[in-house]
């Protein structure tokens, strides 16, 4: 394969506060062939947009003392309208999560309980897909 046809590896964003669960996603994310950046809290986050490219992003809604996930999802929207740009939350969402979802952009909510690599699965089959930006519950 030379340089002109080869495709170049896609870029994922992982903003989640517990390093266990980034590293679960950071794993599940480079096994299927993207390279990814991590994030712990909003600064690290927002520096990483200045630095890169990015065509998905998983983002926590709670980022704990680091600030509020939701916009940090919607600039992430502005910035890579093409990006699948996905929030966990913890527990079933409500009509407030719907809302906040739809004002910012986002692509899927996923469920924190689920594991990583089920997440990140679901992602995948839902970002080959892409239906336009409609917001829809995982």
């Amino acid at each position: 394969m030379n340089a002109r046809t080869s495709t170049p590896p896609k870029n994922a964003l992982v903003v989640v506060s517990d390093l266990e669960a980034l590293t679960a996603f950071q794993t599940a994310l480079a096994s299927k062939g993207y390279v990814v950046t991590v994030a712990r809290d909003l600064p690290t986050a927002l520096l990483a947009i200045t630095q890169h490219y990015f065509d998905l992003a998983i983002v926590s809604s709670r980022l704990g003392e680091g600030g509020d996930g939701w916009p940090l999802a919607g600039v992430l929207h502005l910035v890579f309208p093409r990006a699948f740009i996905a929030v966990l939350t913890p527990g079933e969402p409500d009509v407030v999560t719907f809302q906040s979802a739809i004002n910012n952009g986002v692509s899927e909510i996923y469920d924190q309980a689920k594991g990583p690599s089920e997440v990140v699965g679901n992602i995948l089959s839902h970002a080959n897909e892409a239906n336009g930006g409609a917001t829809s519950v995982q």
